[in-house]
């Protein structure tokens, strides 16, 4: 039985909550967080909340539900202690020197490290993986949406003027998106303002942007998202093979529930660094190995 740390305690944390209370082969080691003064969330109660993981006794690893931006701080500092971790990851641009950054400090503490395991980059890179090695020559368009993008709608908030913000996800085909940010705005500030500020920030700076004042954000809220991979391309010489892989989620649950499966492939690897595509798929389940593949081989 894995003792196992939630690192932040927002959307994806409040998910990876109830995916550990239902793993069969872990325990859940307590919450870390900011700040543990203040009314605490129900759910909350059972368990031991800190500022620090080290008034956790022992732990084995942690799962980071926090910023893309405050990952690779967090994570070094973690897997220094000889803890694993897995996060989520999704500035998919820096995902190889996050690999190389982590990965040699995992090394050198006999620690691992699962990188970008939510559902995109993560178990839909998996999948843009299998197609490809199904059909190497060729084109995959992977198309987003519609929906709420977790990281993004973050990234909103933070910026001046802003007093809430939820970033939507629109699909047009061919992996080209437009991005649709429902503000509250503070007194002072206009929609262009915010525009500006978003448009030269990486999350929004190479996809179609519209900001929108709204009176509620809330009254805008809708965690579902969703996500269609086409690929068409040639298997030898045999042109025109095509596939098409598609789901409807709930954004952060199925992230904090492929977190929990990550965390769990950890402790079958070696010291280091991995993204998903490097990780045997069935590390990811609990259980015996000959039953697993008799099962779904």
């Amino acid at each position: 039985m894995k003792r196992i740390a939630i690192i932040g305690y927002g959307n994806i944390g409040k998910y990876v909550l109830e995916a550990l209370e239902v793993a069969p082969d872990m325990e859940i080691a307590g919450i870390v967080r900011r700040s543990v003064s203040g009314e605490m969330p129900l759910e909350l109660t059972p368990y031991k909340v800190v500022t620090d993981v080290k008034e956790l006794g022992k732990v084995d690893g942690v799962i980071l539900a926090t910023p893309s931006r405050s990952v690779e701080e967090n994570a070094k500092k973690y897997l220094a202690m000889g803890i694993n971790t897995a996060d989520s990851f999704d500035i998919h641009g820096n995902i190889w020197d996050l690999h190389e950054s982590l990965g040699a400090v995992a090394k050198a503490n006999n620690s691992v490290a699962i990188i970008s395991a939510g559902w995109d980059p993560g178990s839909d890179s998996v999948i843009r993986t299998l197609l490809q090695a199904a059909a190497p020559k060729g084109l995959t368009w992977t198309n987003f949406g519609p929906g709420m993008s977790m990281g993004h709608s973050v990234v909103a908030r933070s910026k001046k003027g802003v007093k809430n913000a939820l970033s939507m996800t629109m699909p047009q085909g061919a992996g080209i998106h437009s991005r649709l940010v429902y503000v509250e705005l503070e007194d002072g500030f206009t929609a262009q303002q915010v525009y500006d500020e978003l448009k030269a920030d990486d999350y929004f700076a190479h996809d179609e942007l519209h900001v929108i004042p709204v009176d509620s954000v809330d009254n805008c809220r809708d965690m579902g998202h969703g996500v269609l991979l086409e690929r068409k391309g040639v298997s030898g010489k045999t042109q025109n093979q095509r596939f098409k892989f598609e789901m409807t989620i709930n954004n952060p649950a199925l992230t904090a529930q492929i977190l929990v499966g990550s965390i769990r492939a950890t402790f079958k690897q070696q010291p280091g660094a991995y993204t998903m595509p490097e990780v045997p798929m069935m590390d990811l389940l609990p259980g015996d190995k000959e039953q697993l593949i008799r099962a779904l081989v």
